[in-house]
This record gives structure tokens, sequence and C-alpha cells, in this order.
């Protein structure tokens, strides 16, 4: 038996150029609510069970990860946020309100099966899947 078995994501840090404009992506955009901040440049978003750090590239801990991510270095492809429910017109209303371009439906695959869900970009160029609930919840044997 393996020592170590994962339930769940816990939190993702994301470095960040302008912390207003991520703060008006991630909690005004998708709802996202400020868990607390902390002097040394650190702002965590609850996520439902999950939390998102966010550490302006200018802060003392931000400084610490180098430069900013730029279009020739990412550090990371995307990550996906689950939703309670997956209302396809109302969500893309719900962006396009905020200014945000988005791709289209898809079915991907995810950690409760497949099911719908549309990729978004934050402001520093991050790309995050709002993934919907699962509509076929066979899992890999893999």
């Amino acid at each position: 038996m393996n020592p170590i078995e994962i339930r769940t994501l816990d939190h993702v840090v994301l470095r960040v150029e302008d912390l207003s404009k991520a703060l008006a992506f991630y909690r005004d955009a998708l709802g996202l609510t400020i868990e607390r901040q902390l002097d040394m440049g650190l702002v965590q978003l609850r996520a439902g069970t999950s939390l998102i750090d966010l550490v302006p590239v200018s802060s003392s801990l931000g400084q610490l990860g180098g430069p900013p991510a730029s279009v020739q270095g990412r550090n990371m492809d995307h990550f996906a946020l689950e939703l309670e429910r997956f209302d396809t017109a109302a969500i893309f209303a719900h962006l396009d309100a905020h200014g945000l371009e988005h791709g289209d439906v898809s079915q991907r695959y995810g950690a409760n099966g497949v099911g719908p869900s549309i990729y978004v970009k934050d402001p520093d160029g991050n790309t995050v899947e709002l993934k919907g609930p699962a509509t076929d919840q066979r899992r890999s044997s893999v």
C-alpha cells in the first residue's frame, strides 16, 4: 500500500504581475473569496475545497521565483476548477460580461470522468479550465 494517497487538489500558487487584475479575474469574475492575505505578498483565495494563492512577482516572496513567466517560459500548462453545475449560456454570458475571451465547450476527461469544459485565460496568460460535472463517470484504469 502506498503511504501517499491523494484525495484532491489542495492549492495552486500563481505568480502574477498585476495583483489587482488577478483579483478582478479570480475574485470578481470567477467568484472566489479572499481567505487571507499575508504581508510577505500572498493572497489566498477559496476555490471550493481548494485554494488558489496569488503571489505578486514584485513582492518579496514573488521575487524568490525570478522573473515573471512569459509566453516563451510558462510555469504550467493549465489547471482545472470543477464547477457545481454547467449552464453553457449562463457561463458564456458571465464571462462575456467580464470581458473575458473563452473557448468553446468541449467534453474533456477529468478527475471524476468526462464532462463539459471551457478554457479561459487569466490576466497573466495562465489557462484556467472551467470543468463541469462529469456526465460519463467512467475512470481510466491506467
